[in-house]
């Protein structure tokens, strides 16, 4: 099944089906003919989307649905859930906010948490532990919601609620579905997708949003800073105003964890990404060094990860990390992953003052372009191999 970009430059990277428009074979019939036609594919396209939601909530037993299941299954057929926990590095954010002593210590823990790790957990980053917990509430609410209330949010593009569409029949599926929305800058959010229940939700995102938005300049000016360069010279690259997008995501349990992933391995094709985890169930896992790790869940920190932008422009000072998402046997799991990208069209290489005959360029320059991202996340491959010298 092939997808194709649709939009202009302030909806970026919506990918729809090209199916869903009959003109293309059919450019004889009349608009009222085609709109019918659509609204009819999608209302079907939508009802089996929530019939394999269903089918992701009933399973039992050991039969699993096929399209779901890794052939070789996951972690050598081994729980999951019994790998060790990496020693992930915490970082005061608010010695970037309100400079010590301490600052450069601090600085100097990130540069070497991104350089080894590539992720590292944030702490006093100015979200109240209220506003995190509503966050994760709303999502709960709105997944509670009947199943005519949650198709008003139904897309198979960009935006809205659904799965991630496949780039071939043969890929498997992952063992989870997404509310995703763009929320930075305000216009580019098309709100038609934005749940009008629970009543707060809009209200709850919106101020979580901004808040993340102004994290998000901090953290990247503390990045360059760390790496004794321009504070806004990574901004300045990606573009502004920050482009961010926030990403609900639902693992229903699943009694064969060992052969289902809830997301598969990937680096994130973003510059960075701000993860909020299940404050009760865990299930982030970072590779390194050939190695799968769970990573902890501190109920008021935030996972930051570089994303494969940020590994280019650092010229691979800073390392992207392959993760994935696994599922539990008995609770359902829900996370918030809100990561920025660059501008479309804006052109991505390794910083000035990076590159010397000592530490030579790592990245070819390169533009910007959402519509890829989906193809490499689905066949396993990375941004920053494709643009490597």
């Amino acid at each position: 099944m092939l997808y194709t970009l649709i939009g202009n430059s302030s909806t970026p990277f919506a990918i729809c089906q090209c199916a869903w428009f009959p003109w293309k074979l059919h450019n004889r019939a009349s608009s009222s003919q085609v709109a019918s036609h659509s609204r009819a594919a999608a209302a079907a396209a939508a009802n089996s989307f929530m019939d394999s939601l269903t089918e992701l909530a009933a399973v039992g037993g050991e039969n699993l649905p096929a399209k779901y299941i890794h052939p070789d299954g996951i972690n050598g057929g081994k729980d999951p859930f019994l790998l060790p926990f990496i020693d992930i590095p915490v970082i005061d954010v608010g010695h970037f906010t309100t400079p010590s002593t301490d600052t450069g210590k601090e600085l100097e823990k990130l540069r070497a948490a991104l350089s080894s790790y590539g992720c590292l957990l944030i702490i006093n980053h100015g979200v109240e532990s209220l506003l995190l917990d509503k966050v994760r509430t709303v999502f709960k609410q709105f997944l509670a919601l009947p199943k005519e209330q949650k198709l008003e949010c139904w897309t198979e593009g960009f935006q809205g609620y659904g799965s991630d569409p496949l780039v071939t029949d043969v890929m498997v599926h992952d063992w989870s579905h997404r509310l995703r929305l763009i929320t930075c800058p305000e216009e580019m959010r098309q709100m038609k997708y934005w749940p009008e229940n629970p009543k707060n939700f809009k209200e709850v995102l919106h101020e979580y949003s901004t808040k993340l938005q102004v994290l998000h300049d901090v953290m990247l000016k503390a990045m360059a800073k760390s790496l004794k360069l321009d504070e806004s010279v990574f901004l300045r690259m990606i573009g502004e105003p920050v482009i961010m997008s926030a990403r609900f995501n639902f693992y229903p349990p699943c009694p064969r964890p060992d052969q289902v992933l809830g997301l598969k391995p990937h680096s994130d094709g973003t510059v960075i990404t701000f993860l909020l985890q299940d404050k009760e169930v865990e299930g982030l896992q970072v590779l390194k060094d050939g190695q799968w790790f769970r990573v902890p869940v501190i109920p008021d920190a935030l996972v930051l990860n570089a994303g494969e932008h940020l590994e280019i422009m650092s010229n691979g000072e800073f390392k992207s990390p392959i993760h994935r998402a696994v599922v539990n046997s008995e609770r359902k799991r829900i996370s918030l992953a809100a990561p920025s990208i660059p501008h479309d069209g804006n052109e991505i290489e390794p910083v000035e003052g990076l590159v010397s005959e000592e530490r030579p360029r790592l990245f070819r320059k390169m533009k910007y372009n959402g519509r890829t991202h989906l193809r490499y996340y689905q066949s396993g491959r990375r941004v920053v191999d494709d643009a490597r010298i």
